[in-house]
């Protein structure tokens, strides 16, 4: 992790490039010192240390005890017990009063020029919308829900409209097989999926709705029945023809068409669930992680504010697909709990240059950028031309994740 003026940690090779004094002066955790402080507090006093940072949420009801944990008997991790809230509250309705004409997404598409940005007010219309939407359909609270979209904004609607409703959410990864996605709906149960009819993915098309189509009948064959599959129109039947299926399939621009822009939330306790989300099966079946509510959320915000070190006015680029974890913790929930701008990229860093994250940057006056080793060395190959020719001068903090970062990607 750096600043925009050689600010980090460390490299691999022991090199050090501390951060300026203006950098040092702003931020949230300004030394060493004041980190190894509060490093030591969470781990003394955990119960004092999360309590405090739990304060600056919305809770219907507040906590009897901020943890219970067991590691003995049975595996057991319980925080904020007896505490009622809901994330969307947090991420949104709390945040209309200051921030109601504040950019809270910003969408940038797969094709250079082609973006769309929401506001805090936008988004929660959107998100009641949809949630209106699902309810219309029989979703209630802790049924499941699968998305299988790419990276546009509707896939964010989509997930908060769950949550805003209890339902749990099971994002899979739009490169995902037919395979993958019959198994993750089999194994949660899902009667629901939303879709779309496909996506570029550079100059390629690839098809979503007819994986989609796959995938539900093979779910059927192992006794899961799909009975509502809402898809969006993100190509148009003329670049990639789609089958929809009469009384199953509905097409997300009609059912949002005469949908209500208001939905209450629905109250959750702090460990009912949020989202499920499963392993790639790399090593073996994939394994559904359960995340409840109020510790991750509370983490997630926390962390998103203190290590990326977030102030009113920056714009926060997360690369990642909301497919992943980092992405629904470090796109969605994290940055919009903290009332964040955050922007959402369905492209490629490749295409149609290898500039395109620079010009991304650029464009949207990217603060903070967050991204993935992988990614970084597949950039490096194209030389340095392409940064170079980008003024890059917006940019404050960069982060990556997924693996350790190599010394030469790191210096790069």
């Amino acid at each position: 992790m750096t600043s925009n003026s050689k600010g980090g940690a460390g490299s691999g090779d022991g090199k050090m490039f501390p951060p300026s004094k203006a950098f040092a002066e702003r931020a949230h955790i300004r030394s060493l010192e004041q980190y190894r402080q509060m490093y030591e507090r969470s781990i003394e006093d955990p119960e004092g240390f999360w309590g405090e940072v739990a304060e600056d949420f919305h809770w219907q009801k507040k906590w009897t005890k901020v943890r219970e944990f067991d590691f003995r008997n049975k595996i057991s991790i319980k925080y904020f017990i007896g505490a009622k809230t809901n994330i969307t509250y947090n991420t949104l309705d709390r945040h209309l009063a200051k921030r109601g004409d504040q950019t809270a997404i910003l969408w940038e598409g797969n094709e250079p020029g082609e973006d769309a940005k929401l506001t805090y007010r936008q988004l929660h219309a959107e998100v009641c919308k949809f949630a209106n939407v699902l309810k219309s359909f029989g979703v209630k609270k802790g049924d499941r829900v699968s998305i299988y979209m790419p990276m546009i904004k509707e896939l964010a609607i989509a997930m908060l409209a769950c949550a805003r409703i209890g339902a749990i959410h099971s994002i899979v990864f739009g490169g995902f097989s037919p395979d993958s996605l019959s198994d993750r709906i089999v194994d949660s149960e899902c009667q629901i999926l939303v879709t779309a009819d496909g996506v570029f993915r550079g100059a390629k098309a690839v098809g979503l709705k007819v994986n989609a189509d796959e995938a539900m009948d093979r779910a059927a064959a192992q006794g899961t029945q799909v009975k509502t599959c809402i898809v969006f129109r993100r190509l148009g039947g003329e670049k990639l023809p789609i089958r929809m299926k009469p009384g199953r399939d509905h097409w997300w621009h009609e059912v949002m068409k005469d949908a209500s822009p208001n939905c209450d939330c629905e109250w959750m306790d702090a460990e009912d669930p949020l989202f499920i989300l499963y392993t790639s099966g790399s090593t073996g079946k994939p394994k559904g992680v359960l995340h409840t509510i109020g510790g991750y959320m509370v983490h997630t915000t926390f962390s998103f504010k203190t290590i990326f070190d977030y102030h009113d006015g920056d714009i926060f680029w997360c690369t990642a697909d909301i497919g992943w974890v980092t992405g629904h913790s470090y796109i969605v929930y994290g940055p919009l709990c903290a009332g964040a701008t955050t922007l959402m990229f369905e492209g490629i860093p490749t295409y149609p240059d290898a500039g395109r994250f620079w010009d991304v940057v650029d464009k949207y006056k990217v603060t903070q950028f967050y991204t993935a080793p992988t990614a970084i060395r597949a950039i490096m190959r194209e030389g340095d031309e392409p940064v170079n020719k980008r003024k890059l001068t917006s940019l404050r903090l960069l982060g990556t994740v997924g693996e350790p970062i190599n010394p030469e990607a790191w210096l790069w």
